[in-house]
């Protein structure tokens, strides 16, 4: 959920501000501990599905509960060379968290064309539902 900025004294820099929004998700995220397990364990047993949860609060947003999976990928030298660059440099401690780090990038300042995606996709499986069966 989205939760209130928190008041921060006039004057104070981004970095207080940051700082006092992590501190309120984390505050939210405690309280609401039980509720979320027992709400979770409810939908999981009903859809089958884990569940995940999350707070905005102002600029900052915390995912709580994700599920990291593995995944394989082929990548050519070059692509290897930038996640060997974003390790070197202290951007990400792993290709596995550079590769990571990239999706999310692209998933921020892309989001807009994404969500035209995922909305073809909609459509083309609709086309599909239309055609003809095995």
């Amino acid at each position: 959920g989205e939760l209130p900025r928190p008041s921060v004294p006039s004057g104070a820099g981004d970095h207080d501000r940051a700082l006092s929004e992590a501190a309120r998700i984390e505050d939210f995220r405690a309280r609401t501990r039980d509720g979320r397990v027992r709400i979770a364990a409810e939908a999981e047993h009903l859809f089958g599905r884990s569940v995940s949860w999350g707070a905005i609060c102002g600029d900052a947003t915390e995912l709580f509960t994700t599920l990291s999976v593995p995944v394989m990928t082929r990548l050519r030298m070059g692509e290897r060379r930038v996640l060997d660059t974003l390790v070197d440099a202290g951007v990400a401690r792993s290709r596995s968290d550079a590769l990571a780090w990239c999706v999310r990038l692209v998933a921020r300042h892309e989001s807009d064309w994404i969500t035209e995606l995922q909305q073809a996709l909609v459509h083309v499986k609709q086309v599909k539902a239309k055609g003809p069966r095995n």
